[in-house]
């Protein structure tokens, strides 16, 4: 018999998979890598402009991953940093319209993507789906914070 955690993490490994696969095969076509999907999107939610450091928080990765991926989008024309040059955690970072039009592609092939796979699903489904989704985010969180008992 699986265990509930081999079960749990098989899942959960074969979804990321599948959604970076994903990332990866649609950024492409811009000539892009996967990886700047989800920061296009986070980014694309504030046209303000956003720090890297509120991007390191928004991506759940840390100041390394998030420097190197945001200069090389600036280096790629998708954004550009404004404000204090000084210091680069605190510069806005904004999409250009080019980064716009690649967000923008990445969300319209994320809803086409999520009303495939949730076909079959009622709402009261997807709203359970969601809650319990958030739900072990969090937990996980501050397990990872905490660490296992003994």
């Amino acid at each position: 018999m699986i265990s509930r955690f081999e079960q749990f993490s098989s899942v959960i490994s074969s979804i990321y998979g599948a959604i970076q696969k994903i990332e990866r095969e649609e950024m492409a076509k811009y000539g892009l890598k996967g990886a700047y999907a989800q920061y296009l999107v986070a980014v694309k939610r504030f046209p303000e402009g956003v720090t890297s450091t509120e991007l390191c928080e928004l991506c759940d990765k840390d100041k390394a991953a998030v420097s190197r991926i945001v200069a090389e989008m600036e280096e790629k024309g998708l954004v550009v940093r404004e404000g204090i040059k000084e210091t680069l955690y605190r510069a806005k970072i904004k999409l250009t319209e080019e980064g716009r039009k690649a967000a923008e592609h990445v969300l319209e092939k994320g809803e086409v993507a999520v009303a495939i796979v949730g076909k079959g699903l009622t709402n009261e489904d997807r709203d359970a789906f969601y809650r319990a989704m958030d739900l072990i985010a969090n937990n996980i969180q501050v397990l990872t914070k905490k660490g296992l008992p003994e």
